[in-house]
């Protein structure tokens, strides 16, 4: 049996600021109304409005926002680990991007959160089975978002993916808790092999835009990827590797690299 979603608005404090700051957003420009109000205030719950968003964002000529919806209400309300991982990937996105000011701004604007949140539906679907579906939802994240993310990887929450174009994740991919990856990464393989053939990113981790991590290597927590890296050797915990090919230049800076979003690498942490 489903799982119900809860119906009060003060029992999900996200959903109600969320509320709280849409209807503040018509206050100061009455012009998106209709916008916000079909998004969010139209909806009792968070789950019904990432429902509606996700369905609206993928529909197509070729399979229509009415199949969308109910596909993800079933989701929704049969795995509420979804949306709770959505709960996460918005928090994190708000404390980590400057660029976010609200929490409703993930959920309307930011094409890397609704990327995320089409996967993991598309990741749900190929769990259950239902793979050419979750195929669907791959190719259209793609299309729509410019996010390609194999159902079969596996992302863990509290993920932010800043402006998100470019991305790919293969296959066999593994991202961790509270990862941060800038545009134009990817988590790829370095042939034809047909096993297991992508990176396993750990807890924490800071990856540079334009980074490539290649091959079935591990990259160990908290550590940092500097941006343009090309990284073929597994990377310990805690340490920042730059350049093409990626070496250890020194620590990772910080106890958690991927929140406190710090790229830079200062002199006096390159190592020989």
């Amino acid at each position: 049996m489903a799982a119900p979603h809860p119906k009060p608005t003060e029992l999900d404090p996200v959903w109600q600021r969320i509320r709280q700051e849409a209807t503040a957003a018509i206050d100061a420009e009455p012009l998106m109304g209709g916008l916000v109000h079909a998004t969010i205030l139209h909806h009792q719950t968070f789950e019904n409005a990432l429902a509606y968003r996700v369905a609206l964002k993928l529909a197509s000529a070729e399979m229509s926002e009415q199949i969308l919806r109910e596909i993800a209400d079933d989701a929704y309300a049969r795995a509420p680990d979804l949306t709770a991982a959505a709960r996460a990937d918005l928090t994190a996105v708000f404390e980590r991007d400057p660029a976010c000011h609200r929490f409703m701004q993930p959920l309307l604007y930011f094409k890397g959160y609704q990327a995320i949140q089409a996967y993991r539906l598309g990741h749900w679907l190929w769990e259950q089975g239902r793979k050419d579906i979750a195929y669907f939802i791959q190719m259209r994240v793609s299309e729509i978002f410019g996010v390609d993310i194999h159902p079969n990887a596996l992302v863990g929450r509290g993920i932010m993916i800043d402006h998100a174009h470019s991305i790919v994740i293969g296959e066999t991919a593994v991202v961790g808790d509270n990862v941060s990856m800038l545009h134009s990464v990817t988590l790829g393989g370095t042939g034809k092999e047909d096993d297991d053939r992508h990176p396993k990113i750990e807890d924490g981790v800071l990856i540079g835009a334009g980074a490539k991590v290649l091959g079935n290597i591990r990259i160990g927590h908290c550590s940092r990827i500097a941006a343009g890296s090309v990284v073929l050797h597994e990377v310990p915990p805690c340490k920042t590797v730059a350049g093409v090919p990626a070496r250890i230049v020194g620590e990772a800076g910080c106890d958690q690299p991927s929140l406190s979003m710090d790229h830079l690498i200062r002199s006096g942490s390159v190592g020989p």
